[in-house]
């Protein structure tokens, strides 16, 4: 938490928690709010807070972070961009995805080989296809975004960071019905 003493993240200055040396730093903030939306259902079971040296966290103030978070990936940072393709109306355009960047097989019928991919992998045009709800790897320290597919570590959407995210979009949609 950013009010820690103990914290060992840092922060982006529009809020996304930021870990140097990451290669996709969006696993980060995906993976850590997936274990807190767990962790506030325990503490709350078990009427408790987090310590942290003489900082004490509420499950509320465990809730808030994950929301602001989560708030910063749909859109709510200093590019008015969403990390998730398809999600408001400025997204990446230009994923490192193979699926996404290849034409559509009735625009090119023909056989594309593995080599061959890379034509239409340095175009700097648009995807092709728009990898709904795919969440990319996000800024760099300093809330800056490259649409490219060649800044992979920005560009490309991971398993280690959609799969997090589902859980924690149950979470807060779970936490809006409360």
């Amino acid at each position: 938490m950013p009010e820690s003493p103990f914290k060992t993240y840092t922060f982006t200055p529009g809020g996304l928690l930021y870990a140097e040396g990451a290669s996709s730093n969006m696993q980060n903030p995906t993976a850590l709010c997936f274990l807190l939306a767990a962790y506030t259902r325990v503490l709350r079971a078990q009427n408790r807070v987090v310590q942290c040296g003489d900082v004490n966290i509420a499950p509320s103030r465990l809730d808030r972070f994950v929301e602001g978070q989560v708030d910063y990936i749909l859109g709510s940072n200093p590019l008015g961009m969403s990390y998730m393709v398809g999600y408001g109306s400025k997204y990446p355009q230009r994923i490192h995805h193979r699926g996404s960047v290849l034409p559509d097989i009735r625009k090119h019928p023909e056989r594309i080989g593995c080599s061959e991919g890379y034509g239409f992998f340095r175009n700097v045009t648009s995807n092709p296809n728009v990898l709904i709800g795919a969440v990319v790897g996000g800024p760099d320290v300093n809330d800056r975004f490259q649409d490219s597919r060649l800044v992979v570590s920005q560009s490309e959407p991971t398993t280690y960071i959609n799969a997090p995210f589902v859980g924690v979009l149950a979470f807060v949609k779970g936490r809006a019905n409360v």
